[in-house]
């Protein structure tokens, strides 16, 4: 009796990804990316020049820095906005208000309050205009993590991080060097609104993933409202207590960042006695290889776990890399490329955060991502003012140096804190633990 073989089925062949997902990109939101990069270079134009524009203007030195500080201001309340608002009304629709919001107030401070001298216009159109890039950006890296797939979450914030820094200051100021010998610097004001214009346009229509144009929360639900989801973005710190240890985590992030360059010119300059130029240069190159490094560890993270990357590269690698930017300059004073190789060293350390917005939203449920994500773009922008008020405080006390180790030991305590107490189940390298949950007891032999 013959008997036939039956050979297994063949597997299905593997569909390949698009080269956009192969790199960490999420490709219904491909255009996004390219609407954050072309926003923030327009936002990133006058970063640089406005304070000195606005004394050459008559504004004097401490007028033009409270300008500053306004806008630094509105920037916070709209970076809590972003998230909050995303829930209501959905990423795309809050991206398409930051940029009209942007493009208002850039027009009504250039043609209004400029021409009128008077400061309390230019406070007022500049300060309003910080609410909109965190409306447009933010928005948008919440879209991100909506809808990218867990396997390459962290990549895609890796990505986000890289547009958003490349835009803002690096290329943003490089066009501004550009545009201001050849046509002026009021002109070059215009020139940014014009870019910002292009960006929001590309992110407002070029972007048609169906999630992130409506809401995140049931609007129809009972006793659902405006007000109470506003105070639903306050209240996620309490009912999700691990959304404010992973906020503090992310103003530890970049506030040694900011403290640094209050005192690090004078530092490099009088006591390692590099010139000024060289400095800038030298600050410019570590911007510039901080921005490579952005994917790279949003890859990594997705390969070894968002928390492992956060708690070792980020905060165990940028507290040795503050103890190295500080001490390893002094062993070689006047030689330059110590002094690039250390500040490079603390910029890609820096690059070891970028999970944490990844990682944050997957601490909540669906309807709390939003709000989640506000608390994590406010202390963001708290962390501009945070970290230059350290130094205020500590300095006249304990000097540079006490200064630096304290900036030390607050990465040292954000490595712990994501390392206790920010465990999620979304994780590629966490624990399948809930929030409150113990984590499972290791069987002893």
């Amino acid at each position: 009796m013959r008997t036939t073989s039956v050979s297994p089925p063949r597997p299905a062949p593997r569909r390949r990804l698009p080269w956009t997902e192969r790199a960490g990109i999420p490709r219904p939101l491909a255009w996004g990316y390219l609407a954050v990069l072309v926003f923030m270079i327009g936002d990133g134009v006058e970063s640089n020049y406005l304070e000195p524009y606005l004394t050459d203007w008559g504004f004097s030195a401490h007028a033009a820095g409270l300008v500053i500080s306004v806008y630094g201001a509105f920037v916070a309340l709209g970076s809590w906005f972003s998230g909050v608002l995303s829930n209501v009304w959905g990423p795309r629709r809050v991206m398409r208000l930051g940029a009209v919001v942007w493009v208002v107030f850039e027009v009504l401070f250039l043609a209004v309050a400029l021409p009128s001298h008077s400061a309390v216009l230019v406070y007022l159109c500049y300060g309003l205009r910080g609410v909109a890039y965190p409306l447009f950006a933010y928005a948008f890296l919440l879209w991100v993590q909506l809808t990218s797939p867990a396997e390459i979450r962290g990549s895609a914030a890796g990505w986000f991080w890289f547009a958003y820094s490349a835009g803002l200051p690096t290329i943003g100021s490089a066009v501004a060097a550009v545009s201001i010998p050849l046509t002026g610097a009021y002109p070059t004001f215009w020139l940014s609104c014009g870019l910002v214009a292009i960006g929001g346009l590309i992110g407002s229509f070029a972007v048609r993933e169906s999630r992130g144009t409506r809401p995140m929360v049931d609007t129809s639900a009972p006793g659902y409202s405006v007000r109470t989801e506003m105070l639903r973005g306050v209240s996620v710190l309490r009912r999700h207590p691990r959304t404010g240890v992973a906020a503090l985590v992310r103003m530890i992030n970049t506030t040694p960042y900011f403290g640094f360059f209050v005192f690090l010119p004078s530092f490099f300059t009088d006591r390692i006695g590099i010139s000024e130029s060289r400095y800038l240069a030298l600050v410019t190159f570590m911007g510039v290889i901080g921005i490579l490094a952005d994917p790279v560890f949003g890859r990594l993270s997705d390969r070894i776990g968002w928390r492992h990357t956060i708690a070792w590269a980020g905060g165990v690698g940028c507290a040795l890399g503050v103890l190295v930017l500080y001490w390893t300059p002094q062993l070689a004073p006047g030689n330059y490329v110590v002094a690039l190789a250390a500040t490079v060293l603390y910029g890609i350390m820096l690059a070891g955060y970028i999970p944490l917005s990844a990682l944050l939203p997957a601490l909540v449920p669906e309807e709390d991502k939003g709000n989640a994500m506000g608390v994590y773009s406010l202390a963001a922008g708290l962390s501009t003012f945070v970290g230059p008020l350290t130094y205020a405080l500590l300095d006249p006390l304990i000097g540079h140096t006490g200064v630096v180790l304290v900036y030390a030991a607050m990465y040292a305590l954000g490595a712990l804190l994501t390392w206790t107490c920010l465990r999620t189940a979304e994780d590629p390298g966490g624990k399948h633990v809930v929030e409150g949950a113990e984590p499972p007891a290791v069987p002893v032999p």
